[in-house]
């Protein structure tokens, strides 16, 4: 099994500045993509960012240019540098990573966060 637990969610005002964190842990022999979602009430989880195992990354465009996701490979661990935040942006956001656990098995299972409550408001 593995865990995913996120931390840095919170509550700013318009303008402002967060980053998430999400750290991965378990039997993981490797991860390839690794990505943030939200869900803001009443409406369906959407793809934020999203990063690959080299580094290739792809951005909503509702967030290109505010938001930046990285990861640190050798902690498996996820960020999100969320700037110039909008009240839009209010939502939970959940990490998600495709695991591979075993180094003769070529599957990759998909594990995801809690999530962690991004509030947006003045």
């Amino acid at each position: 099994q593995v865990q995913l637990v996120e931390s840095g969610g919170g509550l700013v005002q318009p303008g402002g500045s967060l980053r998430l964190s999400c750290a991965a842990s378990g039997s993981i022999f490797s991860i390839n993509t690794m990505g943030w979602y939200r869900q803001a009430p009443g409406k369906e989880r959407e793809l934020v960012a999203g990063i690959t195992s080299s580094g290739n990354t792809n951005y909503a465009d509702s967030v290109k240019g505010r938001f930046t996701i990285s990861r640190d490979n050798a902690k498996n661990t996820v960020y999100l540098q969320m700037n110039s935040l909008k009240p839009e942006d209010t939502a939970v956001y959940y990490c998600k990573a495709n695991v591979r656990h075993d180094s003769w098995s070529a599957i990759y299972y998909s594990y995801w966060g809690q999530g962690t409550q991004v509030a947006v408001s003045s």
